[in-house]
């Protein structure tokens, strides 16, 4: 009679692994809470909540909280990842979206400046950095200025390789720019000096000159207000004292 081999059984081995993907999304979802409930400490008590105020906010001991974040860091970290992907959520319709230069200028810095309006405290504390107690590896600011800025970088590259243009800088400018706007974000938080109506015009004019600058060097002109078609509203723009068809090539939207 031969022999028939007959499969091992796994069923130990597979119901530990069920078992230890259960525990692993236990406390996955645990820490989430936490984070939330820290979110909620802070606008409560400000940047400078302790850790006291946040257990107290989640129900629970200082103990159990530590059991999910190896230190205060840690947590500040998770905090800042939380922030950084509620802004993302929000400027990416922004930074999709349709519309003039001006409009579209706007938009994003009208989002990013309604974000940190919202949550004045939760800015400060990752920001600032007040709570951590370490060094951290991961630092939530620099990675979510680089997420927008590589955004804006793929926004303005489209353009100007459609102008015809050189895109080598857009990398740097968009690097700026995002730098900027949350440089005067942060002055504007502490100093409340103007309204954020005014603020979104000023910087969107100024971030608006640039590009025209930019734009201009290279003999194109376009409308700021009028939504950026590029297909059959570009032309050559004319030299202002010779209209002749030899005139230095460029691409300018009329007036």
């Amino acid at each position: 009679m031969s022999h028939i081999s007959r499969p091992v059984k796994t069923a130990g081995k597979e119901h530990g692994d069920a078992r230890r993907e259960r525990w692993r999304e236990h406390r996955q979802a645990r820490r989430a809470e936490f984070v939330e409930a820290a979110v909620r400490a802070i606008r409560e008590h400000g940047a400078d909540v302790g850790m006291d105020e946040i257990a107290a906010t989640a129900g629970v001991s200082k103990p159990v909280l530590y059991r999910h974040f190896s230190d205060k860091s840690d947590l500040y970290v998770a905090v800042g990842e939380w922030g950084a992907e509620l802004l993302m959520n929000r400027l990416r319709p922004a930074l999709g979206g349709q519309g003039s230069p001006n409009e579209r200028i706007r938009r994003i810095i009208g989002v990013y400046l309604g974000v940190i309006e919202e949550f004045p405290d939760l800015y400060r504390f990752v920001v600032r950095r007040n709570f951590t107690d370490r060094p951290v590896t991961q630092d939530p600011v620099v990675a979510e200025k680089t997420v927008i800025a590589n955004s804006l970088s793929r926004l303005l590259g489209e353009y100007m390789r459609a102008l015809g243009l050189d895109s080598g800088g857009v990398e740097a400018w968009s690097h700026g720019l995002v730098g900027m706007v949350q440089a005067s974000g942060d002055w504007w938080l502490d100093r409340q000096s103007m309204s954020r109506e005014n603020l979104t015009d000023y910087l969107a004019q100024i971030i608006w000159y640039g590009i025209d600058g930019v734009l201009r060097s290279a003999g194109i002109v376009l409308d700021p207000d009028e939504p950026l078609e590029l297909d059959g509203m570009l032309r050559v723009m004319p030299d202002e004292e010779d209209d002749s068809p030899d005139d230095p090539p460029g691409l300018a939207l009329p007036r």
